[in-house]
């Protein structure tokens, strides 16, 4: 049996090897085992890979490589369509033969195809994910509409979502993303009870970026330590506005209690799960009174719950939901 994957997950080459975003390679190897062949349509990019870049651990996944593409200014957008035609003949080509398709959402490759799949009408069994905010939110990019109305009103395989929402078709399924493995899970489950004690280890993991609410760290810290609380921030990622960061914690003269670690690989990340009390993610913005944000439900919170730490988010998406279900978190 063929699995075709079609994402827009970004792959680099290091020492001769494909990488990719670490959590997607890690699902897709899971994947690997339930099927003879997996490819992963999906973009390439030139440059350093980032530290939590991961290898495909199964033999049996091809990574069918196309042309990176997507950006906010002009220049970008253009970029998209001059790469449309490459998206267009590489899922072609795949679909031929495939037994089962795996269009993993929002995204302009993913969007395209959803177009060429309604056209063809092949592969007969397929599974869409929408892996951001299924809800609608302020802001976003049309093709994000676009493809949520897509998988409502057309498509009708089977569609994973984030969260339980009003009015969710039959066709719609709630479901909790993935983020360890059985030997990662009772590894965690090993930290054992948390004590909460001095200092307060704050932390933070993913990517360094404004939509993440990342520039609020500083002064969620400050306004800790602030109160006679002896409290530590540690940030784990990377992204456009690390630097920005860096110099807003200097500038906050909060540089002595913040450790920066960059990405870690899966050992040091556990260790630091361990250590921590709080995990914070302020995704998003609010605007009269009203969140919004992309993120659906971030793997990160659950690998923290996982090991013990308080998570403390911003009420978007899913993440509500999940907190009162697992009695746990503060938003």
């Amino acid at each position: 049996m063929k699995l075709l994957v079609v994402s827009h997950t970004p792959h680099h080459t290091k020492a001769g090897t494909i990488v990719g975003w670490g959590p997607t390679i890690r699902e897709l190897d899971h994947l690997a085992s339930l099927v003879d062949e997996l490819v992963h349509v999906a973009p390439m990019y030139d440059g350093i890979a980032p530290d939590n870049a991961l290898p495909y651990r199964s033999a049996n996944v091809r990574v069918r490589r196309v042309p990176a593409s997507g950006g906010e200014t002009l220049l970008a957008k253009l970029g998209i369509l001059l790469a449309a035609p490459a998206y267009l003949r590489a899922v072609h080509e795949e679909l031929k033969d495939a037994d089962v398709a795996h269009i993993r959402c929002p995204a302009n490759i993913s969007l395209l195809t959803l177009l060429l799949i309604g056209v063809t009408g092949s592969p007969k069994r397929r599974w869409a994910k929408y892996a951001g905010s299924w809800p609608k939110q302020d802001r976003e990019p049309w093709s994000y509409r676009f493809q949520r109305w897509w998988l409502t009103r057309l498509w009708r395989d089977a569609v994973t979502v984030n969260g339980d929402w009003p009015d969710q078709p039959r066709h719609i399924h709630s479901l909790l993303n993935p983020c360890l493995t059985d030997e990662e899970l009772t590894d965690a489950l090993s930290t054992g009870p948390r004590t909460l004690g001095s200092p307060v280890r704050l932390l933070y993991v993913g990517s360094l970026l404004s939509g993440k609410g990342v520039m609020l760290l500083p002064e969620i810290l400050s306004t800790v330590r602030g109160r006679g609380i002896d409290a530590t921030l540690d940030i784990v990622g990377d992204g456009p506005v690390k630097d920005a960061l860096d110099s807003l914690v200097r500038d906050r003269r909060i540089g002595g209690h913040v450790a920066m670690h960059g990405w870690l690989p899966r050992p040091s990340l556990s260790g630091v799960y361990r250590r921590a009390h709080v995990m914070l993610l302020p995704s998003g913005s609010a605007r009269g009174g009203v969140w919004s944000s992309a993120e659906g439900w971030p793997k990160v919170l659950g690998e923290g719950m996982a090991y013990g730490v308080v998570p403390v988010a911003s009420p978007v998406s899913s993440i509500p939901q999940y907190f009162a279900r697992f009695e746990t978190g503060a938003v």
